[in-house]
Order: structure tokens, then sequence, then C-alpha cells
């Protein structure tokens, strides 16, 4: 029998609470445990009470279950019915799972991070650790094939299920409409049209509490509204989810927490908003927010099937028929366009570096992944090396961004009011801005105005705001709960370099522990314009309060190039900036080459990123370095920057015609030397700080070092500096073209000579620039011998006109000059 299956089965088949118990009593599963993976708290614990009911149990017993804030198990548990997050928390500490017969992900369509991670390390210790581990995968839409094939090619089980037929009816909007009044609408009419219970899908929170409000005092007596979401409380949850006491009826007001994993007792009539509130990855913020989209066609369906569970049914639905085609077919898996940076700290928790380790149906994309590491190394969640730090364990405890984590830890060890504002900041920037300003107007950056706000609505009216005030209370319960997390996880020493208690910790540093790459300096200028850590331009609007604070941390910006606009930040005191991040900062010498005095400048420099917290002129600069750069100037410009004596360029040409006959001699081309510079020049250049300093360098000295001294009488023999003639007069050689070396001498100082002088060893003849007396050009010639016979004749008539006093011999290559 295969340790892996899949099993495809509609909304209402009985995956969730059918199968686990079926398979309690199976012989390899002995007197293990059953795990099961819910996306969802209120479905975890509506599955296992579920389950304990039908075994005449209370929940606790042989069926349990567990989740972040809460857990219901006992030493008899077979069953437990987890949220996903708890799985992968026990993979981590032990990945044997002790006990454990076989984990089930129920729901797995949904495509979320955790599932998929969870699934990811189950078969990696499966295939390392437990064998005997039985893996069972449960979707009502995925692609029964592809989860298959992540299986290791596993059977896939199908079920039909059973539903009753949904009659669909589109009551769109109308033009100007919210969502909220369209969707009371239609709950008066159901109520009137139909009998049963009606369930209404909303995308979060606020327009649930706002429909509530809105049917309060319209429905009848008869009729309990009753909000349905995962940030309400357990009795809440458990009042939507129960049948409704006979001769009442209910409107449940549900997130897309209701599509799947949950029955609610008597719903015969769906109205379906088609929006929901999903995870998506702002770079604005750096952080996951929920966004308000189209729910995929998947998911619509899902929910029109939740009329047709327990009979023939209606669902109303918020939008045109034809809009319904134009849907996206599922929704994207979380993995897919996630922050990918708890997915990282998860991993490395689990001791896997590379993703590529394990097993995905959609893995992670290798770039993203790459700079989500490197974040987690600037949080201190990670050493140089790669690996979890004891800080990175803490923060993956806390369930909350690892941005946000490394703050809340930060101030753990501050003291109370530390503490409180770090959690405050943790709720504001997990959710939308709760300050709204007049259209045409620019609301203020400065978080403390949201942080003021929090504990004072008038503070942000008094700005001209208007206050989100539901948002508000719904913070402050969220700043509650993770400072009650916070202390639970609170280590009992501060890190080094940490606040000591009840240090004084203002929102800028607390922003910058969260976003240490964004932190930023203000450049010079009359505009607000700043420079992040990471290199990235930031500019504020006009009139803001912070526009002239010399440092900042941006909690949210656009991410435009070259400058982004700056929507949220946070000033931040230098004396911080120092003291906390002392260890992050890069003590450098710079050295940089000055055009205007064509000269090496030297500064000591302190770097945070790309921003310069200190700078002064350095006296005493490595002389190596300062060689280096001068060095690099010149192979950037070119050795003809240089300052080339006669002696050292005639050498330099010599050396060139040497090297068209020898290949062994250098190559002395501007190319070649470039290429070479350190093997010429940088002996005779050490202490050099400047061009004036290379001026006074030899050059020609320089270019014989490239010579082995024991060759050097080859390259007198080969190219000699000088010709001697039969008078014994010596004349230079002129190397400028190395494929014609030139003598250039007066007529007369050639009589005697019968052939063209010839150098390199006799193999290329000398051109010849035949001078009058008073040097000028006369004639051009490698062939003395056949100008003395040819041309000379006419030379020499014109030479005794202008030159009577001199002897123009009629055979001069017999004459010898006396």
């Amino acid at each position: 029998m295969s340790s892996r299956a899949a099993l495809q089965a509609p909304p209402g088949a009985g995956k969730t609470t059918r199968v686990p118990p079926a398979l309690l009593h199976e012989p390899w599963l002995g007197h293990q445990r059953i795990l099961m993976l819910e996306p969802r708290r209120i479905a975890a614990r509506a599955a296992a009470r579920f389950m304990a009911h039908q075994r005449g149990e209370a929940v606790g017993e042989t069926i349990g279950y567990r989740t972040r804030l809460d857990s219901r198990v006992g030493p008899a548990t077979r069953i437990e019915v987890l949220t996903e997050g708890i799985l992968t928390r026990m993979l981590q500490d032990d990945p044997t799972l002790p006990g454990t017969g076989m984990v089930i992900f129920d729901e797995f369509h949904e495509r979320s991070l955790n599932a998929d991670l969870g699934l990811a390390l189950a078969l990696q210790s499966q295939s390392l650790v437990r064998e005997d581990l039985r893996l069972l995968v449960m979707s009502a839409t995925l692609d029964g094939a592809a989860v298959a094939r992540l299986l290791h090619d596993a059977p896939v089980i199908t079920s039909a299920g059973r539903s009753y037929p949904v009659t669909v009816v589109y009551r769109p909007t109308r033009t100007g409409q919210r969502t909220e009044a369209a969707a009371v609408a239609a709950v008066h009419h159901a109520l009137r049209e139909h009998e049963g219970d009606a369930l209404v899908f909303l995308p979060g929170t606020a327009e649930l509490r706002r429909v509530a409000q809105s049917l309060g005092g319209e429905v009848n007596d008869d009729v309990d509204v009753r909000p349905l979401s995962g940030s309400l409380d357990a009795a809440a949850q458990d009042a939507a989810i129960a049948p409704s006491p006979a001769g009442r009826r209910k409107v449940v007001l549900a997130t897309s927490i209701a599509e799947s994993s949950l029955t609610i007792d008597g719903v015969r009539v769906v109205i379906d908003s088609g929006l929901s509130r999903a995870p998506r990855f702002s770079p604005r913020t750096g952080l996951t927010r929920l966004e308000t989209t189209s729910a995929s066609r998947a998911s619509t369906d899902q929910r029109c099937g939740r009329a047709g569970r327990l009979g023939p049914g209606v669902c109303y639905r918020l939008w045109p028929e034809h809009e319904q085609l134009h849907r996206v077919a599922q929704s994207p898996p979380e993995i897919t366009a996630a922050d990918l940076v708890p997915l990282a700290l998860e991993l490395a928790v689990a001791g896997v570096r590379d993703p590529a380790d394990l097993r995905w149906l959609d893995p992670p994309r290798p770039a993203s992944f790459a700079q989500a590491r490197e974040l987690l190394r600037e949080l201190g969640a990670l050493d140089a090396s790669g690996l979890v730090t004891a800080d990175g364990k803490r923060m993956a405890t806390l369930g909350v961004h690892p941005r946000l984590a490394r703050m809340l830890l930060r101030a753990a060890g501050a003291g109370a009011s530390a503490v409180s504002m770090a959690c405050d900041l943790a709720a504001l920037l997990g959710d939308r801005d709760p300050l709204r300003t007049p259209p045409g107007t620019i609301a203020d950056v400065d978080v403390q105005l949201r942080i003021d706000a929090l504990h004072d609505p008038h503070a942000g009216e008094r700005h001209g705001a208007t206050v989100d005030r539901g948002l508000l209370h719904a913070m402050r319960a969220q700043s509650a709960q993770l400072a009650r997390r916070l202390r639970a996880v609170a280590r009992s020493t501060t890190e080094r370099g940490a606040p000591r208690a009840d240090a004084s910790l203002d929102a800028g540093l607390l922003l910058a522990f969260a976003y240490p790459d964004r932190i930023a300096q203000r450049r010079p200028g009359p505009a607000a314009r700043f420079l992040l850590r990471n290199g990235s331009g930031a500019v504020l609007t006009d009139g803001q309060s912070l526009a002239m604070a010399e440092f900042i941390v941006v909690a949210e910006l656009d991410g435009r190039v070259p400058e982004s606009r700056i929507f949220l930040a946070a000033a931040l005191d230098e004396t911080d900036l120092v003291r906390h991040f002392a260890d992050q900062v890069d003590h450098e010498a710079i050295l940089a080459f000055d055009d205007v005095s064509r000269s090496v400048r030297a500064a000591q420099r302190e770097r945070l990123g790309a921003i310069v917290l200190r700078e002064s002129v350095l006296a005493r600069p490595d002389p190596d370095e300062v060689q280096r750069l001068l060095l690099d100037v010149v192979r950037r410009e070119g050795v003809q920057t240089l300052s080339w004596s006669d002696a050292a360029t005639r050498l330099r040409q010599r050396l060139r015609f040497a090297h068209t006959l020898d290949a062994t001699f250098p190559d002395v081309s501007d190319e070649a030397l470039g290429d070479s510079i350190d093997a010429w020049l940088a002996r005779r250049s050490a202490n050099a700080g400047s061009f004036d300093d290379l001026a006074r360098v030899d050059l020609g000295q320089a270019l014989l070092d490239l010579v082995p001294y024991e060759r050097r009488h080859e390259l007198d023999a080969l190219a000699p500096t000088h010709i001697v003639l039969t008078s014994g007069s010596r004349h230079p050689i002129d190397y400028s073209n190395p494929a014609a070396p030139a003598l250039a001498v007066r007529l007369q100082a050639m009589f005697g000579v019968a052939e063209t002088p010839r150098i390199g060893r006799g193999a290329v003849p000398l051109t010849l620039h035949l001078l009058s007396p008073a040097n000028r050009p006369v004639q051009v010639t490698r062939d003395l011998a056949g100008f003395w016979k040819g041309s000379y004749a006419d030379v020499r008539k014109e030479m005794k006109g202008r030159y009577p006093k001199h002897d123009w011999p009629t055979e001069p290559w017999r004459t010898r000059q006396g």
C-alpha cells in the first residue's frame, strides 16, 4: 500500500469529518495518532467538535484540536486537528514526529504558504527519517494529477460527493452603490422570498461590521445576525456556526473563512459579494497585507455550493453575469506572489538553506528567496554563515513578519513603554492607514501621528484627518494581543548591543530595527530628498513635518525609480543610529582620484550601506593602495597620458621595431603597456601620490625592466640607436615607424657608401632621407645603389648649381667623404 495518496472530492463530500475517523483503526496506524491540518482556527475547532460529537465524546478525548492560541488535547487523543503553522513548528522541533502515524492536509486547494511549507517538510521527513509516515492530501478543486506527481506518483482517490441543485441569480450592484448596501438589500429580499438561513460572503471585518449595523434594526425579531470571521473570539464564531433554535432564522455575515471546511446548518441562501481579502506582499511596506480582490471562479463556485448542502438552495451574486467568465479560474498559490522572508526564516529554523532540497508544487523563486535570506541576515535572524540564530528562532515563534518580530524582540529588553510602542507600531504597520485626508490634500507621513491617534483619535482629527475609529479599535486589540505573545517569548537576558531595561526607545529607532534597509539620510539641498541605506532614492512631498530631519526610517514608499515617494516614516536620532547599528557600520579608507589636481585624495569613511555617516581626511593612506589607484587611472586614460621624455620615446620605438622582428621582445603598444602596467611601471612608481610624481619616473628605465639584462645587447644589435658611416660620423636612426626605420642624413655624408645600410641583423634596409647642405629634402629611397646610378645625375646638376663650392662627384659611391 502506498504511504502517500491524494483525495479529490467536492465541498460537502465529508472529507474533513469522515476520513480521519475511518482511518483510526487501520492496522498500520496502531496506537499512533493522526494529524489533520486545517487552514483556519475556526475550521479546526469545528471539525474536531463535529467528529467528537459523532463519537459521543467531548473535544479533547479521542478527538482534539490545537491552534496557536487554544488547545484541546489529552493523553488519549488520537486525532489532532491543527492549524498549518502548528505542524511546521512540530516538524522543526522533531522531524520524526514521534507518535504520529499519518498527516492529512485538508483543503490543500487553498494553497496557503503554510500548507505548501508543511507538506514540503513532511515529505522530507518521510524520505529521510519516517518511511512509515502516511501522507494524505485532500482537495476540492486542485489538479489531482499535479498533487499525485508531487507525492511521487501517488494514487488519486476521487469522490463525487452529494449536493443539491442551487439556483444562481445575478443581482449586480447599481452604479455608485456600495457593496454593503447591495448586500443589505439582497438579505431583505432573500428573507422575504426564501426559507432557511442566509450566508452572506463579504470581503472583510469592516464590511461585516457595517452590514451588521445596517441590518440590526431592520430584520424581524426572529432573525439573528451573526458575524463570522477569523478575528472574532471562539464564542462568537461558534454562535454563527451553531444551528438556529426552533422558530428562529439567522443571517451569517462571513468572510471567505466560510468557503470550505465549515458546514453551517440551516443555510439555504447564499449572498455573494464576489470579493475576498487575500494576503498580498506590498513592496511599499515590505510586509504582507490583506488586499481586496475579485474572488476566483473556483471560490465563487464553492460559495454557491454552500446553499446546496442540505437541500435545494439559491445563490445571489452581486455582479453582472458576464463578469463571471472574466474572473480567474483559481486564486494563484500564495507562494508565487508572497513575501518569502517568513518562509525563509521557517526553513532556516528547520535547517534548510536551499528550498531546492525540498519538493514543492510551486517552488519559491530563487532570486526572491536569496533576497529574503539577505534581509534575514540584516535583521539578525541568520548569522554570517547563513545559519539561524537564537534571535531568529525566537522571531519565528512570534507569529508576525520577521521585520516586526525583530522590532518586538529589541523592545522586549527595554521595558514596558518600549514594548507598548513596539506593539502599537506592529499593529499600525500590519493594516491600512487609519488616517484619511480630504481629496487634494496630502497626509503627513510621520508615524508618530498614528501612534497618537491610536490612543486619542482626536489627535488625528486635529491634523485635519478623518479617523477610522473602528480600525483603531481593532489595532488596539491587535497591539494588546502582541504584547501578551511577546511576554510569553521574551528573553531573560538582553542581547549584546540591545538597549538596557527601561531605556527610552522612540518610534524612529523601533522602526529602524524593523526596516534597517530603509534607514535614510537627507541629501544636501532645499528639497526633502533622501538616500536610503540600500542605495535607493526617496522624496517627501512639500509641507511635511519630517522634511528637515537629517535621518529618517521609511516604513512605506511606492517603489518608483529613480526616487520613491514616502508615505510613512519616522525621524531617527543620529546618536541612536550610531549606537544601535555600530556593528553594521563599515569603516573604510576611501581613495579617490581628483581630476583637477591629478592626485589621489584619501579619506576615512564610516558608512552604513550607501549612507555616509562621517568622513575625514586620511593623513597616511596605504601607499600600495594609492599606487594601485594611480595605475588604474593610467590604465583607464591610456599610457599616452604619462610624461614621456624624448629618450624614453626613442627607446619605446626601438622596442616596437624589435618586437616586429622577434616576438620574444616585449610588446610596447599602448594596449599592451596598459595591460602589463604592473610589470613595468609599478616598480618605478612606488610612493607616488599624483601625476606629478609619475612625471619624475624614468619611463625609459621602466621599459628596460621588461628586457632581461642579458638580452639588452641583443636589442642594441637588432635595433641600434645610431649608424656609423664610412666617414666615421654617427647618425641617429628614427624608429617612429617600426615598419620603416629611417635615417635622415646629408647626401654628401653618404659618399663612399655603395649600398643602403641595413639593421635588424641585415634584414631591414633603412629608409634614407637624403638632405641638401641646407638640410632640405633631396631624395627618399631604400635603394641607394639604384639612386646613385639613376636619378643622382639630375640631383647632382641641381646641387652644383645651388652649392657650387661643394664637391659633387660623378661616382659618389667611390668617393670617400674627406
